[in-house]
């Protein structure tokens, strides 16, 4: 493992809807890979300061890989209005094209909850995009006060044969085992699945169980990929 590098830059990225606000944890002068998180609902309080992406954060970031963090479309400092999941998958096809031109390195996907439904979807069909790791992925309907129940799909995981790990609560309110373990045995291969036990939907008092596991993976799928 690679010694973290704590520069931190503060930038805005040029969305469709407006500016974004980002933090990019710099990486080593060797890294393999970039990597972006994507942040839970924004109308739960979602930004990318959120416990858990700061942790899958971290833990990238462990490896040597520059990693970015953004706040979606209304979120934060970010311009523009919440868009349901919709305009969401533009802001991460957004984040992974500056990642892109930023560093010319493959790319790895990482979302937390909502990060993960909208950000999967954007990341499976991007070339440029090599491994996926899908965080309390919301297998059943998710409602803010401000919307009704939102189902979110993730059919197109059957058709991405990326490297994926998901990784989730074993009491994860929005991931009960049976609706997940369904959603993962339709993805193709190659997956993973860890549920990680006595983690609830935002892993409280559980994050070094769910840093360890995106590490564990890292190292066995990521790593070994630029090593064979």
């Amino acid at each position: 493992m690679i010694a973290q590098n704590q520069t931190i830059r503060s930038l805005f990225l040029e969305g469709p809807a407006g500016r974004l606000e980002a933090l990019l944890n710099a990486g080593s002068e060797n890294a393999t890979h970039a990597a972006v998180v994507c942040h839970p609902h924004p109308l739960f309080g979602g930004t990318l300061h959120n416990k858990v992406v700061f942790h899958t954060m971290k833990a990238l970031n462990s490896f040597g890989f520059p990693v970015l963090r953004f706040n979606f479309r209304g979120a934060g400092l970010s311009q523009g209005e919440h868009d349901q999941g919709n305009g969401e998958i533009e802001d991460v096809r957004v984040a992974l094209d500056w990642l892109d031109a930023e560093f010319h390195l493959p790319l790895v996907f990482a979302g937390f909850s909502f990060g993960a439904a909208v950000g999967l979807r954007a990341a499976c069909s991007d070339e440029r995009v090599k491994n996926l790791i899908g965080i309390g992925v919301p297998a059943i309907p998710v409602a803010a006060d401000t919307e009704a129940p939102r189902t979110y799909t993730f059919d197109f995981l059957s058709d991405c044969g990326k490297p994926k790990l998901f990784v989730s609560g074993a009491r994860d309110q929005f991931g009960p085992r049976a609706k997940l373990e369904a959603l993962v045995t339709a993805a193709a291969e190659p997956k993973q699945l860890v549920l990680i036990e006595g983690a609830d939907h935002f892993f409280e008092g559980r994050l070094r169980e769910l840093r360890e596991t995106i590490e564990s993976w890292v190292r066995q799928v990521v790593v070994k990929e630029v090593s064979l």
